[in-house]
């Protein structure tokens, strides 16, 4: 009998997918370019399962049932071209290929196009979750052919996470549309992240908290709004001690944060949309400038910058308040980062004809993904009450606790710039919170200097037209 699918790359991803889809009631073919990684998967993790191995791209293909469904899991870039160029000879029209990595949106948007003409059905695929989600349910953003995605439909919603039996996959769109809900999806994991590291920071170093009570702080603010798998891991984190010496295993961690790219595409696409997301560019530009560590300690000792963390004593009035205020922030940083991202989406959508839904996104990121969280279900119900909505920051619910919470979220914006503690995602979530909402920015000087040195023209608020002024001769 032939199998169900087939899945091309054996790395931890590749599969755990493949342990997925088998448990779930798929035989599945697998390749991997190494015969060793197969050999070893087999022996190991597949023993007795329905999964077949195959030595060769042929005997591969020659394993799956018609149209195949063939899911590649290899690395972004070249090595997904090479895969299906390998594929191409041995395909029949109408057969199914899904890249389920983390392919730059463009490329996806090409290769759509290549397989179409070669009358092969391509989906461009964002899968969350990490090694875990692979195997015991991810989210999963298909996006692409259409006709295709009814053909595994059955596979992707089975190997997702579900949220009250709900699978967390949903169809996203055309062509790379998948890739590109992803895509945005990193950046707001990548400012999630940064504004919970700069929480942890100003706990840490301004108010001088130790690490047991920071962990039982975050534990309280998980049980409500603020829960989410980002607060749930940090936990974690702060309860591991290093074995050698018994102290706080994060201490020890080199304070360089590393990063694969999905941030970078996420804000040089935001700039070719013209779409605003201070945050997610905040926490790139965090991720940068943590990666010049010898530079830092340079200018550190230049400026004879002095740590103080000795913070405040518990029994100080504003200690419960402050801590308060940390909380208030962080929620509505996450809020702004949601907001922008959407907002991101949202542009995208209307640019390249993709169509999304941004109540159904909001609803599949609930399980599975790294960003799911106790927001995402108020957010899909904003976007399900009006699809049009501008930006979440319009929604009832949320300006509700963005007013409530404006002044304390500024506090902590303050004390840190006075103790010298930055905090570049949680300042830019409110500088695009209060930019958002002001009906008069100074953007008229900046046009005003355009119009001086570059002859750009201005429009008036009082008159129609395109004016052009030359400043130098006083009225």
């Amino acid at each position: 009998m032939k199998c169900n699918a087939g899945l091309i790359g054996l790395a931890v991803m590749g599969q755990n997918l493949v342990l997925n889809m088998e448990r779930n009631g798929f035989s599945v073919a697998v390749f991997n370019r190494t015969s060793a990684k197969t050999d070893e998967f087999m022996k190991e993790k597949a023993e007795g399962k329905n999964i077949t191995p195959a030595r060769t791209i042929a005997e591969f293909v020659n394993l799956l049932e018609s149209p195949r469904k063939i899911f590649i899991m290899v690395k972004a870039g070249q090595p997904v071209d090479d895969t299906i160029e390998a594929l191409l000879p041995h395909l029949d029209k109408g057969d199914i290929i899904v890249d389920g990595g983390n392919s730059h949106y463009p490329d996806t948007r090409r290769r759509d196009k290549f397989l179409a003409e070669k009358e092969i059905r391509f989906m461009g695929t964002g899968i969350s979750g990490g090694e875990e989600g692979a195997l015991n349910g991810a989210c999963i953003m298909p996006g692409g052919d259409k006709e295709a995605f009814a053909l595994v439909e059955n596979i992707l919603n089975a190997i997702s996470a579900k949220v009250n039996n709900e699978p967390c996959c949903a169809y996203m769109g055309p062509r790379d549309a998948g890739h590109f809900v992803k895509m945005v999806h990193n950046g707001i994991e990548y400012a999630d992240m940064q504004v919970i590291a700069e929480v942890y920071d100003f706990l840490k170093r301004f108010m001088g908290m130790q690490a047991s009570d920071i962990r039982d702080t975050f534990i309280s603010w998980n049980e409500g709004v603020l829960n989410s798998y980002l607060l749930e891991i940090t936990i974690d984190i702060l309860n591991v001690n290093d074995p050698g010496n018994g102290r706080l295993l994060l201490d020890y961690i080199l304070d360089s944060a590393q990063q694969k790219g999905t941030g970078k595409w996420t804000s040089q696409a935001a700039l070719e949309l013209g779409a605003p997301i201070p945050a997610i560019d905040a926490a790139l530009f965090a991720r940068i400038i943590s990666s010049m560590k010898d530079e830092r300690v340079k200018a550190a000792n230049f400026y004879e910058y002095k740590d103080d963390t000795s913070g405040f004593d518990p029994l100080n009035p504003m200690y419960g308040s402050l801590i308060n205020t940390a909380r208030i922030a962080l929620l509505c940083s996450r809020i702004s980062v949601y907001a922008q991202g959407m907002a991101m989406l949202k542009k995208a959508s209307l640019e390249f004809g993709f169509e999304l839904d941004l109540s159904v996104i909001a609803k599949i990121w609930r399980g599975g993904c790294i960003i799911r969280s106790a927001l995402l279900e108020s957010i899909s119900e904003a976007f399900t009450k009006n699809p049009d909505l501008d930006s979440l920051l319009m929604d009832n619910y949320f300006s509700v606790m963005l007013k409530k919470g404006r002044v304390r979220w500024g506090e902590i914006v303050s004390f840190s710039v006075a103790a010298e503690v930055a905090c570049p995602a949680i300042s830019s979530c409110i500088q695009y919170f209060d930019s958002y909402r002001t009906p008069r920015l100074p953007a008229n000087l900046i046009q005003a200097q355009r119009d001086y040195f570059g002859a750009h023209t201005y429009k008036r608020i009082d008159k129609e037209g395109n004016f052009h002024t030359d400043w130098k001769t006083k009225p």
